[in-house]
């Protein structure tokens, strides 16, 4: 074939390729190649058909066949790179595109594509420049405008990625990915009707646009509408069944409605089409923690943050269920939360900036709250009392609400406090910002390393006096949080306190203040056992606090009770049949054994009416559920550890004066447990008894509880006011 002839068949073979003639096209640069085998253009765009047609391992070597040819060639370097991305080698990816721009820095395409391998990786600010660049080298991309909308939006500047988003629809109105990622910015933004519209904008323009319905499905979620968010993710998955966050987003979604075994098969699914997927293994963690599974959940935690070393969320995760392990020893504990603050707060030191408030030990005091459970939440209703009892002339209350959907409850928080900030879509600098505006004195966290927590915010320590409470009695580990609050109960004075990176002050009752709020009303029934001839052992802690080694005490006690029963809360999920395994090899009949799923607030405190004696988890105790069970008469039993969320239950008890019922070894907490299950007459004055013992209690006392709190801070205060 003569020179010209090739270079007539190579445009043809063009032709037929951007036509979408891949066949023709194929045939015409195979016979190019049969008389220039050496032709690099023809090998390149051979692998590109390869890899239009899926076959990603040609089409790589094809690709690499071509560079091997002509070494300076960025464009196949970029189609490489586009190859290596669907494989989701993105280290691969990131240095094809840094090769293809060194060899030719004005290629718009190769900068595009980085950014987008740059913030699958998690470098946000290095993904944001590569898609200013892009910007900068071709102004009127719309496709990159929305890219870098997406990139802002993970970094939390989500008023410039609203931006970006809408200045990519302005270039071209009918780019669905723009209105879908436009969506995705007002949904983090709180602005959840909006988002929905932006969402279905973007599906109405392209119905089968998979990325669309996913994002439609987290808006959804978000909303609570838990069934039209799981058909939205499955018609994602439906359009493109090869989508990973289709099956990560559903996977939230399932967990949400109690389907725990479809949810772990959605992550794994997930998973086994992108295992670099960090946010599915954290997620496979957060369900395998619902389904009492620990050592698999923190399996899948440090594999995502093996995956993204700074996925600040999945090592809180990480660090959160260590607490429920009962592998782990406080100092183990300890030493993750202080790694968690090495590795994401630590580098944030350079933000800090001197406080100028005024010093005066005895002013009337700004006191900021930060949590995202101002609503219907077990905190926001231990947290309640407190609001409503603080002196508003001693304390002016501001809180910083990180609450989507706000509720009845998020009202009465709002009612009881100064001033309310919506946080929602507010990066951690921003809300530090506005902090250090609102010159706050004490800047109180509510949550430690629960779920949608703000620790970062307190990395960059806003206040000059920084506390952690309520969230659960423990430590975050940040070396910018002065103190903790806990009572004599759960850290007795004289033990270890190097285990907590904060100072410990002690309230000198109990860490928790109990209101029934709305469920005041249900009464105390009279003792079932009494009239069903057997004794009914309950446990509504979240199946996530049961292990093996409480399951074997609790088999103890039904082998030493003849015909007991015992009632226990999941939601539907393999862990239930694997827990009555369990009984059943140990040589108590199934059929001894109730479970109850999740449910609303009413019923499940109407379940302690089928309940006369309950049985602690360990090593995490009940907390606010204990509490719920003895407002409706039902005694608990607890073990006593060495940790502050094993000591729940003994502090409980000893602001009841039942000390009795807390045993300090496994063999105590079945004797305890037995004995008083044979003892019908006192279960039976226990349960008449009971709720008026919580009422009369420092449990139910909020006015003294939110003295003792307000003595604690204006201690804090003081000795701020004198450190310098």
């Amino acid at each position: 074939m003569a020179q010209l002839k090739i270079q007539q068949a190579f445009d043809l073979a063009l032709q037929h390729h951007q036509a979408g003639r891949l066949r023709e096209a194929e045939i015409l640069y195979r016979q190019i190649l049969s008389q220039e085998p050496d032709n690099a253009d023809a090998v390149h765009l051979l692998g590109v058909i390869a890899h239009q047609a899926g076959r990603l391992d040609a089409a790589a070597e094809l690709i690499r066949r071509a560079i091997a040819l002509h070494p300076n060639f960025p464009e196949a370097y970029v189609n490489l790179g586009n190859i290596l991305k669907d494989n989701g080698q993105l280290d691969e990816v990131i240095a094809a595109n840094r090769q293809a721009i060194a060899l030719n820095p004005n290629l718009p395409g190769a900068h595009c594509n980085l950014g987008n391998a740059l913030k699958e990786k998690g470098e946000l600010d290095e993904a944001i420049a590569a898609f200013r660049k892009a910007i900068a080298l071709s102004p009127n991309n719309a496709q990159t405008h929305s890219n870098l909308g997406n990139a802002l939006r993970e970094n939390g500047q989500l008023d410039e990625a609203a931006a970006a988003c809408r200045h990519a629809i302005a270039l071209n109105p009918n780019l669905p990915a723009a209105h879908s990622n436009l969506g995705n910015v007002l949904r983090e933004k709180g602005q959840l009707d909006e988002a929905i519209v932006a969402c279905r904008h973007a599906i109405a323009l392209n119905p089968n646009f998979p990325e669309a319905h996913s994002d439609l499905g987290n808006v959804l979620r978000e909303r609570g509408q838990l069934d039209e968010a799981i058909a939205a993710y499955r018609q994602a998955i439906t359009l493109n069944p090869r989508y990973p966050d289709a099956y990560c987003n559903l996977s939230i979604a399932l967990k949400a409605k109690g389907q725990l075994d479809e949810a772990i098969a959605a992550c794994r699914q997930a998973i086994a089409l992108n295992p670099s997927l960090a946010v599915a293994h954290s997620n496979l963690g957060n369900t395998l923690n619902e389904m009492g599974r620990p050592d698999e959940a923190i399996a899948a935690y440090r594999q995502a943050i093996a995956l993204k070393p700074g996925y600040a969320e999945a090592h809180s995760n990480l660090v959160f269920e260590m607490n429920y392990h009962p592998g782990y020893e406080a100092r183990s504990i300890a030493t993750e939360a202080r790694r968690w603050n090495r590795q994401h707060a630590q580098p944030l030191h350079v933000f800090i900036q001197s406080n100028s408030n005024n010093r005066n030990p005895d002013r009337r005091l700004r006191i900021g709250y930060v949590s995202p459970d101002f609503r219907d939440h077990v905190v926001g209703r231990n947290l309640l009392p407190l609001f409503r009892r603080h002196d508003r002339r001693q304390f002016e209350i501001t809180c910083y609400a990180q609450t989507l959907c706000p509720d009845a409850m998020t009202n009465e928080f709002q009612k009881n406090s100064d001033c309310w900030r919506n946080i929602v879509g507010l990066s951690d600098e921003q809300v530090a910002d506005q902090i250090r505006q609102d010159q706050i004195d004490i800047l109180v966290d509510l949550a430690l390393h629960t779920g949608k927590n703000r620790l970062l915010v307190f990395a960059r320590k806003p206040a000059p006096v920084q506390v952690t409470f309520a969230g659960y009695p423990g430590s975050t580990g940040l070396s910018a949080i002065d103190y903790r609050l806990s009572d004599p109960y759960l850290d007795p004075l004289g033990m270890d306190e190097s285990i907590y990176s904060e100072r410990t002050v002690r309230l000198p009752d109990s860490f928790w203040c109990y209101d029934p709020l709305d469920c005041s009303d249900i009464p105390v029934n009279a003792l079932p056992a009494l009239g069903r001839g057997f004794v009914t052992f309950g446990c509504l802690n979240s199946f996530c606090k049961v292990n093996d080694n409480i399951l074997a005490l609790w088999t103890e006690v039904l082998r030493q009770v003849e015909n007991s029963r015992l009632l226990l809360m999941a939601p539907m999920g393999d862990h239930r049949p694997r827990t009555l395994e369990r009984f059943r090899q140990e040589g108590i009949d199934p059929d001894r054994i109730e479970f109850v799923p999740t449910q609303s607030r009413r019923a499940y405190l109407e379940s302690y009416h089928r309940i006369d004696l309950g049985l602690d988890s360990f090593p995490y105790n009940g907390h606010t559920t204990s509490l719920d069970s003895f407002w409706m008469g039902v005694p608990v039993v607890t073990l006593v550890g060495s940790r502050a969320v094993s000591r729940a239950g003994w502090c409980q008890l000893s602001n009841l004066e039942l000390q009795e019922l807390a045993g300090k070894t496994a063999n105590q907490f079945v004797d305890l447990a037995v004995e008083l299950a044979k003892d019908l007459p006192r279960l039976s004055s226990l349960r008449s008894t009971l709720r008026r013992r919580m009422e009369q209690s420092p449990l139910m006392d909020a006015p003294r509880f939110a003295r003792n709190i307000e003595t604690a801070y204006r201690q804090m205060w003081r000795a701020w006011c004198a450190s310098e």
